[in-house]
């Protein structure tokens, strides 16, 4: 049986979903919502769509892999699964296929480390450093492996082709630097001529007064 913390984090779940849902941030059965529990991890089924979730069938895996409810767990697992061993902080992953960021893989990221510059406080505050993972089809191994060594030390990372991938203590939180992120990407990929970053002065009283990570 359920315990009442992973009941509530099934509703979140259903909840972030609904919402990204709602606003375009995923279209159709793409993207995937995973949770950390103290006995395992939750994360949406394969080919479920984010708006239409069924909090009883959100899968769920044990530490060890194996599914123990739910529907079958989504193709990405193990790209999740990597984010939470290397990064102990880490509640919740929320991975869309959100427009503005894909069409940033296409039309050209600002670098391989950092897809976006620095171009707002809120940017270098909630979301920090983006580094851009080459394209391999949806669920190769190898992106899981090449995520795992970043995990502990950036926030997100943008997978060529199909979006962002994001971690924060929550699934909630994991969404609202999702949202930044994408919205950073819509602004800078509006603006002809392409804008400059903050200068590193600013970056650096964002450090002192709030702690950011850049």
């Amino acid at each position: 049986m359920a315990s009442n913390d992973e009941n509530r984090i099934r509703e979140e779940i259903c909840i972030v979903g609904k919402s990204l849902y709602e606003r375009r941030y995923t279209v159709g059965s793409a993207g995937n919502i995973s949770a950390r529990l103290d006995d395992g991890w939750l994360i949406t089924p394969t080919d479920a769509c984010l708006g239409r979730l069924d909090p009883a069938e959100i899968a769920k895996v044990d530490f060890s892999g194996n599914h123990v409810s739910g529907g079958r767990p989504s193709k990405t697992l193990a790209l999740h699964r990597r984010i939470y061993e290397n990064n102990a902080e880490a509640r919740g992953v929320v991975h869309t296929h959100s427009t503005s960021l894909v069409a940033l893989t296409l039309a050209g990221v600002w670098s391989a480390d950092d897809v976006l510059p620095p171009i707002t406080p809120y940017y270098v505050m909630k979301v920090g450093h983006v580094p851009l993972i080459s394209y391999r089809k949806p669920g190769d191994a190898s992106v899981a492996e090449e995520v795992a060594v970043l995990a502990s030390r950036v926030r997100a990372v943008l997978l060529e082709r199909l979006g962002p991938v994001v971690w924060e203590k929550s699934v909630s939180h994991a969404s609202f630097a999702l949202e930044e992120l994408e919205e950073t990407a819509r602004l800078w990929l509006s603006v002809l001529p392409r804008t400059e970053g903050l200068p590193e002065s600013a970056i650096q009283e964002l450090r002192d007064s709030f702690g950011a990570r850049w």
